[in-house]
């Protein structure tokens, strides 16, 4: 090129060369727009091999949309609640000395939850047990005497009782000879008024005996109460639980002082859970106490069943829905109270739906549709689904029966050109 431009500035070689570098040029400016042309006709026709097998009609299989009878499946959500929840709490007042629970603890109907100091309430025990053996011993019975049964007695029996009728027959003898003496003379009426005076005195004092032994025995059931009661308060001491559950919450401290009835810890029932959901009024018909349910909560893939339990005889005015509580089964306690869940009552009533085999619905982005085919392209349509089952799904809405649309679909787009296998 060096030498070419050499040439080409000599003054003696221009006019020479000249026509010739205007040839070359123009020759060079078509080779260079052949290129366009022939790399636009390369992506016209040579990329068909690849783009044809890529566009090549897919074989599919059609299935129809069918119409069946099922029992009606009502769909509703609640939330799961403790069937039975307590704020424990003592029945006496004290010092807390012991708390073995804490918050999630699970406890067994029956264990020890809690403590107070029972130093107080034991010699509280200790002077009712010797009230009530000096309230027997005055009665003539033996101090000690664990039953209500070895309080009875005989009044008559009583030394007291026999005393008082000893003198009262005394007093009835001599006013008896003092009458018959009277009565011959022997002795003036003076000395028959005394006797029978004495003997009135006598028979009052028998009374008062008897009104003794009574107000004794009656010392006596009251001593065996106030024992009672001191062993009951005693027993007061220990909080047990009422049933099995856990602790949802304690409330307290040991060392604290409680007044009578303060919360220590609210127990809560695991088993069964109680959800109430609230049905509308047009699809209640049908439920009744006894119909199963099958329950799912956020982030569990596991089913769980239940039973009605109990119906509202009434329903809401204002929503127009019906309350409903059903026993949920949680004997392995997995789930817990205060969850979401979504209920599914299986109604006596039936009604007819739409159905079309689970593996012919696509879901995408949240988005449910089907694919039919129409002039030999597959078209989507959106659809609204109901119940699903491992078989079938219930399309709401989308469909009709006798239609027939595209088993397991996969990726297809719509307007890919199908081919439709018999």
């Amino acid at each position: 090129m060096s030498r070419l431009f050499f040439i080409i500035n000599s003054p003696h070689t221009v006019s020479f060369f000249l026509p010739f570098l205007i040839f070359t040029a123009l020759l060079s400016g078509c080779k260079s727009g052949a290129a366009p042309n022939a790399v636009a006709k390369d992506a016209k026709g040579g990329g068909g091999g690849k783009g044809g097998e890529a566009n090549a009609p897919r074989n599919v299989r059609l299935v129809s949309v069918t119409e069946q009878t099922l029992n009606q499946t009502v769909t509703a959500t609640g939330t799961l609640a403790a069937d039975d929840q307590a704020a424990l709490s003592f029945r006496v007042a004290g010092r807390l000395t012991q708390l073995s629970v804490d918050l999630g603890t699970v406890v067994k109907k029956g264990q020890a939850i809690a403590r107070l100091d029972p130093l107080d309430f034991k010699q509280r025990v200790d002077t009712a047990d010797a009230a009530l053996q000096q309230a027997r011993v005055r009665l003539g019975l033996a101090p000690l005497g664990s039953k209500a049964e070895d309080d009875k007695i005989v009044a008559e029996n009583t030394s007291l009782v026999r005393q008082a009728r000893a003198v009262l027959d005394q007093a009835r003898r001599a006013r008896d000879r003092a009458s018959q003496l009277v009565s011959q003379g022997i002795q003036a009426q003076a000395e028959l008024d005394r006797t029978d005076s004495d003997f009135k005195v006598a028979e009052g004092k028998y009374q008062d005996a008897l009104e003794e032994v009574r107000n004794r025995q009656a010392v006596l059931v009251q001593r065996r109460s106030e024992l009672e009661l001191a062993k009951q308060q005693l027993e007061y001491t220990t909080v047990y639980a009422p049933y099995d559950g856990a602790i949802r919450e304690k409330k307290t401290s040991v060392g604290e002082y409680l007044a009578v009835g303060a919360p220590i810890a609210t127990l809560v029932r695991l088993h069964p859970l109680r959800l109430r959901v609230e049905v509308p009024e047009r699809e209640s018909f049908g439920i009744r106490p006894g119909l199963g349910v099958k329950v799912t909560v956020e982030g569990d893939t596991n089913t769980y069943s239940g039973r009605v339990a109990r119906l509202s005889p009434a329903f809401q005015e204002q929503s127009r829905t019906l309350i409903i509580e059903a026993e949920v089964d949680n004997q392995h306690a997995r789930l817990r109270p205060g969850s979401f869940a979504k209920a599914e009552l299986q109604t006596n009533a039936s009604k007819s739906v739409i159905t079309i085999p689970a593996s012919a619905l696509v879901t995408f982005a949240g988005i449910q549709k089907i694919f039919f085919v129409k002039d030999g392209k597959a078209i989507e349509r959106n659809v609204e689904v109901g119940r699903k089952e491992p078989a079938w799904v219930e399309i709401i809405e989308g469909l009709k029966a006798g239609e027939r649309v595209v088993d397991a679909p996969g990726n297809m787009v719509g307007g890919q050109a199908v081919i439709i296998q018999q």
